[in-house]
């Protein structure tokens, strides 16, 4: 048995205060007089109050986030209905929005950090399952969009937006804070992270901020010699550690310059998945475990350094964002049990396999828009858009001595593929917004966008079907738009429909050694058309709020992932439709209670048969989309003396059952899908503050829940996966218990 070193490594890699309650469209921060404040978002490119903006967004506040403890994906589900997110190993997280899914390779949910569009627009650099999982500490909040972002977001925003909205440099105060948490599970070994941040005045027209975090979560499964394999404890520790720093430059009222940079890896060993009953999804032999030949790891570094320049012109106001990201992953899979009997029976010598992959995404975009600054019946924005993407897969395959990562003398090459792929994108895009009056407005965006794509494949090995060597091209033109008129009931109250159009990239596909003559040579773009109807409202002493939207979305010719010949393919299907309502009710009775509920009914489902090799037929439920979801969430304040304050809080989380992957083997055997079963999750959280330092203690999963999150598949390249049969899936972490301090200086 070999361990891995925490070391750098150069191997290879992988493959296929006062809290704000703001889980809602109806946002609010509480200010030290205990006034309610009401927040701003940019979700449309310009600052506006959240009841002004006519479509349904949900706003968590960085104050929330440090609160319940939230420092990825899977902390802050609860606190934004609808928003849903697959994940087996860190750093490796597929994000959902109103059911727009179908397990594919391209992203259906864009992510921005600031001005920054991140990962990869295509469906050749696996975006879908690498949607960028920021850590959230010093963030300003966290805005999600639901429903297509097609006119100010462009590609890959089908089901909405995540926006991760940074905190600026500040000018006049100088901000030294530092956090620390310990936490115990269930089960496994001991986590730590520790954060720090730091605000610093350069004189009066400059400001420096910086933060750093690092985060070593302990294991909690264990490889337990199942078929062979390893014994070894905790096998699915991860760290994550990195920073950001920002210089913002302003001399006066019409101009700034805000220089950025955001720095992160996550290093994750084997992912946080059970080997599970294939039909009942039950864990398997009594204990949280996978069945580990080869130690399995993922490294996902994040680069994104961004310069926004805002000027004002008198009549309107320029922005430039220039920014430059990469995404780079490495990782090892053990597919012993997969390949390593066909390896031994060929060539006749036992072994051990693995594949080790690469994936890059090398992006820089600019864009630049001018908006209506002056007050009237008529505002305006217009842009401009350019993107640039390099991507790169690059696989090999390793039959390997036991025990070891030695290859085995004599063989011939396995196989050795390299994906190169480039995706160029030019857009345009204008939003107008016409007041009729005091009470009606309608506002009216477009987007016209054209993109061009190249890929190509060189590859070589036994099980790569020999020597390959060939390129594809494709481009298209795109319109979107969007229509969202509002009736001002009153200034608390306001009701909006909305129809908006979305699209994603389609492009050339790789096609296998020795494929059918009928598998494309290129997909096409999918797209969803999305009428909604809301209405936002609140108290006059912003006290009480609600926020109500349904939906109904049409998704054209949705793109899918396909094995041929035991090689991914994208291929298009027919279509699908997701019907649903999302609601959140905010309550501030007395100061310093804040209560929530919010939920999300989607009714999400094929609307034809897929191909046969993706095994979905008409009537099946979209992966991964609970027909219901609930989440409560509740914390107190009060003062226990002059300058000590204490707290308590906690959430309910539940979610309906949901479908799993399509799978056509399960799905003719049993007559539908795979069933996802529901679950609870129950987090508590208290603390006291001191003034200069605070002290917390919290509990993630009370229950102990062990809901599944992923399911993966049973067999590949027509071997099974893992021994006996198994299916692994992704699990909830089990019950976590920890304690923080905060500290500023």
């Amino acid at each position: 048995m070999i361990k891995r070193s925490n070391s750098r490594r150069l191997v290879l890699a992988a493959s296929t205060a006062a809290i704000a309650l703001t889980s809602s469209g109806m946002a609010f921060a509480q200010s030290a007089s205990n006034e309610l404040d009401v927040i701003v978002v940019t979700a449309q490119k310009r600052e506006q109050t959240l009841i002004d903006v006519p479509q349904s967004i949900s706003v968590v506040s960085g104050e929330t986030l440090e609160a319940v403890h939230a420092s990825t994906f899977a902390d802050y589900l609860k606190l934004v209905p609808g928003l849903q997110a697959t994940q087996d190993t860190p750093g490796q997280s597929r994000l959902v929005l109103r059911g727009i899914n179908t397990g594919g390779v391209a992203s259906t949910v864009g992510v921005y950090v600031d001005e920054t569009p991140f990962g990869s627009s295509t469906g050749l650099v696996n975006g879908a399952v690498l949607a960028g999982d920021f850590d959230t500490f010093d963030v300003s909040r966290i805005e999600v969009l639901r429903g297509p972002q097609g006119t100010f977001y462009g590609a890959s925003s089908l089901g909405g937006v995540l926006k991760f909205v940074t905190n600026a440099p500040q000018f006049g105060e100088t901000v030294v804070r530092a956090r620390g948490n310990v936490e115990a599970t269930k089960g496994g070994a001991e986590s730590y992270s520790a954060n720090a941040v730091f605000n610093i005045p350069l004189g009066d027209t400059l400001a420096f901020r910086a933060s750093g975090t690092y985060r070593e979560i302990g294991g909690s499964i264990d490889s337990i010699g199942t078929g062979g394999s390893d014994i070894e404890k905790d096998i699915d520790d991860s760290r994550s550690y990195g920073g950001r720093a920002s210089l913002l430059f302003k001399p006066s009222d019409k101009f700034s310059l805000r220089l950025s940079v955001v720095v992160q890896n996550i290093e994750a060993d084997a992912g946080s998945a059970v080997e599970s009953n294939p039909n009942t999804l039950e864990t398997l032999y009594g204990r949280r475990s996978q069945s580990q030949f080869v130690p399995q790891f993922s490294d996902v570094n994040y680069r994104v350094y961004n310069a926004t320049g805002d000027v004002n012109l008198g009549f309107a106001d320029l922005t430039s964002s220039s920014s430059y990201s990469t995404q780079k992953q490495t990782l090892r899979t053990d597919l012993t049990t997969n390949l390593s009997g066909l390896v031994a029976a060929i060539f006749g010598v036992p072994n051990e396999f693995l594949l080790a992959q690469n994936t890059n995404v090398e992006k820089y975009t600019q864009e630049l828009r001018l908006s209506s600054n002056a007050a009237g019946p008529f505002e305006w924005l217009v842009g401009g858009y350019y993107n640039h993407e390099k991507g790169l897969i690059r696989q090999q395959y390793h039959a390997v001595r036991p025990g070891t990562f030695t290859d085995i003398a004599g063989l011939p090459l396995l196989g050795k593929v390299a994906l190169p792929s480039k995706y160029e994108e030019l857009a345009g895009f204008a939003n107008v917004t016409l007041h009729l009056g005091d009470r009606v407005d309608i506002d009216l965006g477009g987007r016209y966008s054209h993109n061009s794509q190249k890929a190509s494949q060189v590859g070589d090995g036994v099980l790569a079907g020999g020597p390959t060597s060939f390129s594809v091209t494709s481009s298209e033109e795109v319109f979107t738009y969007s229509a969202a008129p509002r009736f001002k009931v009153s200034e608390h109250a306001s009701l909006y429909a909305r129809i908006a159009k979305g699209f994603r990239p389609g492009g050339p596909n790789v096609i296998p050694p020795a494929a059918p003559a009928s598998t494309p040579k290129t997909y096409d773009s999918d797209s969803v058309l999305s009428y909604e109807l809301g209405f936002k409202g609140e108290t006059a002493d912003r006290r009480f709020g609600i926020d109500v939207a349904v939906f109904h979305i049409d998704w054209k010719n949705i793109q899918l992932f396909a094995a041929v010949n035991g090689f991914g393919v994208n291929i298009n299907g027919s279509g699908a439709k997701s019907d649903g309502a999302e609601f959140t009710a905010t309550a501030r009775p007395i100061p310093g209670l804040n209560l929530s509920v919010n939920g999300a009914y989607t009714d999400a489902k094929l609307d034809g048969d897929t191909s046969p090799l993706v095994g979905g037929l008409k009537g099946d439920r979209l992966p991964f989309t609970p027909e219901l979801s609930l989440a409560f969430n509740a914390d107190y304040r009060w003062a226990v003396k002059a300058g000590v304050e204490a707290y308590v809080g906690g959430s309910v989380r539940h979610l309906s059952d949901q479908a799993g992957g399509f799978d056509a083997t399960y799905r003719a055997a049993n007559g539908r899908q795979r069933e996802v079963k529901s679950y609870e999750v129950v987090d508590l959280q208290a603390g006291v503050d001191l003034g200069q330092v605070s002290l917390e203690a919290y509990v993630k999963n009370l229950g102990d829940s062990d809901g599944r999150v992923s399911t993966s598949a049973v067999t590949a390249n027509g071997f099974n996966v893992n021994p006996n049969g198994a299916m692994t899936t992704g699990v909830v972490r089990p019950r976590t218990i920890g304690l923080a301090v905060t500290a500023e200086f």
